[in-house]
């Protein structure tokens, strides 16, 4: 099964051309676009506004797996910590 419509082929091919020409230019700054991933890119991201069967962006699954991976991080660090803290605490009560 095809990954991309062809709604979304003629939109990527249409901004393709706009870039050729010199016409492309990014959102905020408005500057124009000269790469060629850059005009790839927009032209899947005004094919996914608009609907068309694009599949959605990895670097969205990317960041969600690596956050996940940073707090189940923290939690082990913070209780490999106080592990090591209580029983540094409990030697000291010892010795004493």
């Amino acid at each position: 099964m095809a990954k991309y419509g062809k709604k979304a082929q003629a939109k990527v091919k249409k901004v393709m051309h706009e870039r050729k020409t010199g016409k492309l230019h990014s959102g905020s700054s408005g500057k124009k676009v000269k790469s060629r991933k850059q005009a790839i890119a927009i032209g899947l991201s005004e094919a996914r506004r608009e609907g068309d069967k694009v599949p959605s962006k990895k670097s969205a699954k990317k960041s969600a797996k690596k956050s996940a991976k940073k707090s189940a991080k923290k939690t082990t660090k913070k209780s490999a910590t106080n592990k090591r803290t209580t029983k540094k605490s409990t030697a000291k009560k010892k010795s004493t």
